[in-house]
């Protein structure tokens, strides 16, 4: 699993515990123009709906969270215990739901609690990808047998399963993702990957006729041939392509995006916030959009390269995977190249639960940096290697 990184990102040197450890600057300087292309553009188009200020709280909160987590050693999360308590912690919040959770858009997603909501699914792809970690820090080298892909795998559709039928069919696929990639960076055979993806057809084929909701399946309709219903499901889509194409090179400047200032398209501070952000900045703008968070994403990887045991380099590599997938499926929708399925945009979408996962996360990350390859580097060759 190492080599499989270290090939893919480059190489790595044993660094002593005192060297560069603390705050990763670089990673952290590169979030904030991303928090403030999403301020900009949120202020610039929603006027007085407080989407700005409420956002800034919780930036506040995130920037708190963030620094205190970098102080924390996180030795304690390689125990079995700890992974148990946050699996089960999870199956019961998700469950807890259905006593006191809030519908909101359709799925039942959110605790209320007055001045804010909650939504759990989005620390629960953190909580994953802990246990995951966990799971293949001691299994690695063991990973071509299935029964390890098995078990794995039943740990992430309980959470899967509880997620989706409340329904949030964005929030489970990313939990799925998440455990697929960070099955192929531990070094999964292509025998088991072809059986995997015949696993993932059945259960698709199964899904559409058994768990998809109606409005889900003409997303997926729509997607297919967005054209087919522009004034009805495939609206948003629509609308959103739109906006994305009128920025052309330079944009139309910021509180000039026609297409969310008249409200022609829908949910222009969370889901479709890149359109709106593509139409004001236009391509150059979306370009650097793209380099931020390739240094976001570039840094994650560096950092878990240097952790001190396979645990967080596998912590390191789900963090990486969970802010790609985010990415890739926002961007996605939001040029018809996927389904709309109600995903954020990291670091720039309104909402205060994502932001704290994302900023959690990195704080978890820079934690982690502190005691990175404390060992000897004798000892530290032996754990990466499962000895």
């Amino acid at each position: 699993m190492k080599n499989i990184l270290s090939t893919l990102f480059g190489s790595y040197s044993i660094k002593s515990a005192d060297e560069n450890n603390g705050i990763d600057w670089i990673l952290f300087l590169a979030t904030l123009p991303l928090l403030g292309a999403g301020l900009v553009t949120m202020n610039s188009f929603t006027g007085d709906t407080g989407f700005f200020s409420r956002q800034l709280i919780w930036i506040a909160v995130c920037l708190i969270v963030f620094f205190s987590l970098s102080f924390v050693d996180f030795r304690f999360l390689r125990k079995t215990w700890v992974s148990v308590t946050l699996f089960a912690g999870s199956c019961a919040l998700l469950l807890s739901l259905y006593a006191v959770g809030k519908v909101a858009k359709g799925a039942l997603s959110w605790f209320d609690f007055g001045f804010f909501s909650f939504q759990p699914s989005d620390l629960i792809k953190l909580v994953i990808i802990i246990i995951l970690a966990k799971y293949f820090s001691r299994r690695h080298i063991e990973i071509a047998n299935i029964r390890h892909i098995l078990i794995s795998g039943f740990y992430a559709f309980i959470i899967f399963a509880l997620v989706l039928i409340q329904p949030d069919f964005g929030s489970a696929i990313i939990i799925f993702l998440i455990w697929l990639g960070m099955v192929l960076v531990s070094g999964l055979s292509k025998k088991h990957l072809a059986g995997m993806a015949l696993v993932g057809i059945i259960a698709f084929i199964g899904l559409w006729n058994f768990g998809f909701q109606d409005y889900q399946k003409n997303r997926i309709k729509t997607f297919v041939n967005p054209l087919a219903d522009i004034h009805g499901t495939g609206y948003n889509a629509y609308q959103s392509t739109i906006a994305v194409g009128s920025g052309q090179l330079w944009g139309k400047g910021v509180g000039y995006g026609t297409q969310s200032r008249l409200k022609f398209l829908p949910e222009y501070q969370t889901d479709f916030i890149f359109s709106a952000f593509a139409e004001e900045w236009g391509f150059f703008g979306v370009i650097i959009l793209f380099f931020l968070f390739g240094v976001v994403v570039w840094r994650i990887i560096k950092n878990s390269l240097r952790g001190a045991t396979n645990f967080e380099i596998l912590f390191g590599s789900g963090l990486a995977i969970l802010i790609i997938v985010h990415f890739i499926i926002n961007v996605g929708m939001n040029i018809q190249l996927l389904p709309v399925t109600g995903t954020t945009l990291p670091f720039l979408s309104y909402g205060g639960t994502h932001l704290l996962t994302e900023f959690a996360g990195l704080g978890i990350l820079m934690g982690m940096r502190r005691y990175r390859r404390v060992a000897h580097k004798d000892s530290s060759k032996n754990e990466f290697i499962g000895s």
